[in-house]
């Protein structure tokens, strides 16, 4: 009988990082069954259990519905029934992670410090933590390197602090615990979700309302294993929450703030593809290409040189507000929007305010 531990990072409840990293890797298959010819009928979900010790049914049914499992290439429900010659496969999504991390001296944008945690500005382009193709040059590299100097036991820190992570193309703030202590008492508060993430993005398309909110369950594509899907009928993936307001209107495209009730791998960019309004040059999910405009040769090129200047989605991390952990003051930060967003912000500004509201009008009808 194999071990719930041969697929441990499947069992997880809840990321308690908040949001996943993307890995763009393929999901990794973990374990492969393929039932008897003399198979009696039975729910998969008992089945695994007897097939996986130590696991518990709830555990199974969440991989079930997460889509971590197949059945003859098929996604399935937990009342499914086995039969005989099933091909039964269960994935996990991450590569095993390099146990040893490479302290190095990369620079880090320290946005607050002091003896309990740190707040850190990432760029993007960076990876947050170690895993396949990626074992240095990350996030946690630099941040092994910086604790030593600080003389912090890294021995007795696990994950070297980290509470919870950002896309690697995604820019903005990130906490760091640099105690065992802190560390899981900041990351209770995501997995709780009483953290303040507020993010700003350039969005495809004229919003139709000023301000409001998505909520549709997130779960893997059920194609592309290593993207994430909306499933509005909700029997699929985890309820997923997201609010949105206008902050700025360039009638092609459409500055937004969202602000986070959960922490769904890919929340923002697949709910804002959800109601039509993909991320601007977010290459996963559709918008790295002209989605709402003109025909015009202008256009394509005042496009292109936006895409040249923001080589990936237009998401920034702005605002980060927690408990402390140890003062148990709120404490809230705010960080200047990245020199990528901000210069593609002021080409539309100068696009669109240059137009008049007739030629604005007759171009919409094109």
């Amino acid at each position: 009988m194999a071990s719930a531990n041969d697929i441990e990072d499947v069992w997880d409840d809840e990321d308690p990082e908040g949001e996943v990293t993307e890995s763009n890797e393929d999901p990794v298959e973990r374990l492969r069954i393929i039932t008897d010819k003399r198979q009696e009928p039975l729910r998969i979900d008992k089945f695994i259990m007897n097939k996986l010790e130590g696991a518990t049914r709830n555990k199974v049914q969440q991989i079930i519905e997460e889509g971590f499992l197949l059945v003859n290439n098929e996604v399935v429900k937990s009342n499914y029934r086995v039969r005989p010659n099933d091909t039964i496969v269960i994935f996990e999504t991450r590569r095993p992670e390099s146990q040893e991390v490479i302290p190095e001296n990369i620079p880090l944008n320290i946005h607050y410090e002091d003896d309990a945690l740190m707040v850190v500005n990432k760029p993007a382009g960076m990876v947050v933590h170690p895993g396949c193709g990626n074992y240095t040059g990350t996030l946690v590299n630099g941040l092994s390197y910086y604790l030593q100097q600080e003389q912090v036991d890294l021995e007795n820190l696990s994950r070297v602090g980290l509470v919870h992570r950002i896309d690697k193309d995604t820019s903005g703030l990130v906490v760091i615990g640099k105690k065992e202590e802190a560390m899981s008492l900041l990351a209770a508060q995501f997995k709780k979700h009483t953290v303040h993430r507020r993010y700003i993005a350039l969005v495809w398309g004229d919003l139709a309302e000023d301000e409001g909110t998505i909520q549709v369950h997130i779960g893997r594509n059920l194609r592309f294993r290593k993207i994430m899907d909306a499933f509005p009928d909700g029997d699929y993936g985890k309820d997923a929450i997201t609010h949105y307001k206008v902050l700025e209107r360039f009638n092609y495209v459409t500055l937004v703030e969202l602000r986070l009730e959960t922490g769904r791998t890919h929340q923002i960019r697949v709910h804002m593809k959800y109601i039509g309004h993909p991320l601007f040059n977010d290459a996963t999910y559709g918008g790295d290409r002209i989605v709402k405009g003109t025909v015009f040769n202008k256009y394509k090129q005042f496009i292109d040189n936006c895409f040249t200047i923001l080589r990936r989605q237009a998401l920034h991390a702005k605002e980060l507000g927690f408990t402390h952990p140890v003062t148990n003051e709120w404490i809230q930060f705010d960080s200047e929007v990245p020199t990528d967003i901000a210069e593609v912000l002021d080409k539309w500004r100068a696009y669109t305010g240059g137009m008049t509201k007739q030629l604005r009008q007759k171009l919409d009808n094109v």
